[in-house]
């Protein structure tokens, strides 16, 4: 018998929820610090782990802070005082580690989301968050999701986490939901 996608989506969800079971809260404390400390935050994913940063990028946007992505031709040099943030869901990537080395280099502090806490992005990063989902560095054999293919429950997680990211430096810096809404594009 096929599953429905009610079933599916239902089994998705699950997965991705159970993520957040063993989630450590100091590590999640820290990156809101570090974000709420930063004099400016650069962002930087590659494939759809980057997807999840442009989706945060935007939120921070939101929130009034100087908020930009790897890349864009608006995006400021960085510096002291700054902090880039990068996602290395399977421990890294060689643009993920060269971007670490240029912010360094800068004089920038360095936040890894990723769910390799010993991989090579980490162990060179001042603060680690520690996503426990699938990637594609695990996504076969017997621990292998039945459901979500590839990274994709990394990739849930992090949409999921983000959100309640924000809820928490909305908290710790007394934004409204209305401060946020406008600073919303009016050009869509």
């Amino acid at each position: 018998m096929t599953e429905t996608v009610g079933e599916l989506a239902s089994q998705a969800c699950a997965e991705i929820a159970r993520t957040f079971e063993t989630i450590d809260g100091s590590q999640v404390d820290a990156l809101v610090e570090a974000l709420a400390a930063a004099r400016r935050i650069v962002l930087h994913g590659v494939g759809r782990e980057g997807l999840m940063m442009r989706a945060l990028t935007m939120r921070l946007f939101h929130m009034g802070l100087e908020a930009h992505p790897v890349g864009d031709m608006t995006t400021p040099a960085i510096g002291a005082g700054d902090l880039l943030v990068v996602s290395a869901g399977p421990g890294g990537f060689s643009t993920i580690m060269a971007l670490i080395g240029v912010a360094r280099e800068a004089g920038a502090k360095v936040a890894v989301i990723t769910a390799q806490p010993a991989g090579g992005a980490a162990r060179t990063a001042d603060l680690v968050m520690f996503l426990p989902a699938q990637t594609m560095a695990n996504d076969s054999g017997a621990a292998a999701s039945a459901v979500l293919s590839m990274g994709s429950a990394f990739e849930g997680a992090q949409y999921v986490f983000f959100e309640v990211l924000v809820l928490l430096l909305r908290q710790r810096l007394g934004i409204s939901a209305e401060d946020m809404r406008a600073r919303h594009t009016n050009l869509e």
